[in-house]
């Protein structure tokens, strides 16, 4: 299997993917939606041990009690989204080299879901208080995780 490739928008930092178990979302939290500037964010959940840095050193930002946020600190672009205490994390879909190779599998946090665009597919939508994983960490810090 053939890995995947990506990095952030001014090349400082790169990064390869081992993709034999991934899972592709479009994340619309409101978390995302600031962390991107965007109303949805696609990204690609992988295990740590499948995910690289080749180049550059990310730099991270603690969004929450439970995730830090991984970026490029020369261009800004946002990369990663790492959950404490997890075993995997979520890179972003369009910082890969080839975006095609990670069609989304459902919608996340599709209460903040905006009413201006549509979305006419089929596939899952879960509501974010829905997630096991998120009912679980609610109320923790990163020192519990």
């Amino acid at each position: 299997m053939e890995k995947w490739t990506g990095g952030c928008l001014c090349g400082a930092i790169c990064y390869e993917i081992d993709p034999r178990d991934t899972k592709s979302w479009y994340c619309h939290c409101r978390m995302c939606q600031k962390w991107t500037g965007s109303v949805v964010a696609p990204s690609v959940l992988v295990a740590r041990t499948d995910f690289r840095v080749t180049q550059g050193t990310v730099k991270y930002f603690t969004s929450s009690t439970l995730a830090e946020r991984g970026f490029c600190e020369s261009c800004g672009s946002p990369l990663i989204f790492s959950p404490f205490g997890q075993d995997w994390i979520c890179v972003q879909t369009g910082s890969l080299d080839d975006p095609e190779v990670a069609p989304p599998i459902g919608h996340f946090g599709i209460e903040g879901h905006v009413s201006w665009l549509p979305i006419d597919d089929d596939l899952k939508k879960i509501r974010t208080e829905d997630d096991p994983w998120i009912r679980e960490m609610r109320g923790k810090t990163p020192q519990d995780n």
